[in-house]
């Protein structure tokens, strides 16, 4: 019988398997979101480099910018009260299974900023009118069409009345404008999305995070999806999961597709909010990084984008945008091993491609 911390040194590895990290990954982004089943996106351009590293050969950010415009991964509210990149044939099922929940959640935020059901669903016709015939507004602009309705709406009540018609699966991401986001209808970017009843729905989401992010205990799938436990529970029964206890939790996977050929890489440049780090709320296997640490000059730095090596956070990292490319400041944790450095100028050179511009390396 393995030893505990064997037991647990053995997660991390099977976790970046199943999240496309230490493998060959797949051609295009659409299919890594499906594979995920929904990608934390808040921030936009390290959410795509969180795509971009989950895909062989790693391709460039117009190409994850591509998708989005053509509609093949679309961002909406979704799940947890934050963005997310789902695919169209998952927005409906997704929204029906987890949004009424997240409904609930922004309930008291709404009636703090005078949003009543009949407010929200005007605003909900009113966008879905606004929208039609393939329209693509931003967020001000369907401020305008509120206005000439009556309803005045800026800033986060503006944000919640959006919110509110996403969750509704009335609109979603459309092309981006520029730097601007724009809104579209679900029934025209995603005209054969997928229906679910819920407990076909429950375990569907349920096999999708542990095929993804197993092993996984049912307090992660209940953090990461928004379901409640006893859903989760549900869910992750009906799916045919397997089991293993270690140190007193109950991790839970299901079989994984064929595996690709393993990347010679042991490091990784994680953006912020990447799913191998924030989608689980057990964090023992794979404890996470301060809220700061010092540089080897003795300054404070404030942990964002994660180094991991061996699937454990080495440290953090920043890009600072210049003339002459970007300049990539790693800063550890503990003092490198031998051929740690190799591995994170491996990284660097990934994120050179992404980015597609030369990238100067500084590890202190």
């Amino acid at each position: 019988m393995p030893s505990l911390r064997a037991a647990l040194a053995g997660i991390p590895p099977r976790r970046l398997h199943n999240q496309r990290i230490s493998r060959a990954g797949f051609k295009r982004p659409d299919q890594v979101v499906d594979w995920l089943g929904a990608v934390q996106a808040q921030e936009y351009e390290p959410a795509m480099w969180a795509l971009a590293l989950r895909m062989s050969g790693t391709p460039v950010r117009a190409d994850i910018e591509r998708a989005v415009d053509d509609g093949r991964i679309l961002r909406t509210h979704v799940m947890r009260p934050t963005w997310h990149f789902v695919t169209p044939d998952a927005i409906r099922w997704l929204q029906e299974l987890t949004g009424p929940k997240v409904k609930r959640m922004m309930a008291s935020y709404n009636r703090q900023m005078e949003l009543d059901d009949r407010t929200l669903t005007r605003g909900v016709a009113v966008f879905e009118k606004a929208l039609r015939d393939g329209r693509y507004l931003t967020r001000a602009e369907l401020a305008e069409y509120l206005r000439a309705a009556g309803i005045e709406a800026s800033g986060p009540r503006l944000a919640h009345i959006a919110m509110h018609a996403e969750l509704e699966a009335v609109v979603c991401s459309g092309p981006r404008r520029g730097k601007q986001s724009t809104y579209a209808l679900v029934s025209e970017r995603a005209p054969g999305a997928t229906r679910l009843d819920r407990d076909e729905g429950l375990a569907e989401l349920a096999r999708r995070f542990l095929r993804s992010h197993g092993p996984a205990t049912v307090r992660d799938l209940v953090w990461w999806s928004g379901l409640s436990t006893a859903d989760a529970r549900r869910g992750v029964e009906a799916c045919g999961a397997l089991n293993e206890s270690i140190d007193g939790l109950t991790y839970w996977s299901v079989e994984a597709s064929a595996a690709g050929a393993a990347r010679d890489s042991q490091a990784e440049l994680l953006p912020i909010y990447d799913e191998y780090l924030v989608a689980y709320r057990d964090r023992v296997a794979v404890p996470h990084g301060p809220s700061g640490i010092k540089s080897a000059s003795g300054q404070l730095v404030t942990f964002q984008h994660a180094l991991i090596v061996d699937g454990h956070i080495a440290g953090t990292w920043r890009p600072e945008r210049g003339s002459d490319g970007v300049r990539v400041n790693v800063t550890l944790l503990r003092p490198s091993k031998r051929g740690e450095r190799k591995a994170i100028e491996q990284a660097a050179n990934r994120y050179s491609r992404f980015i597609a511009a030369p990238v100067v390396l500084s590890v202190t």
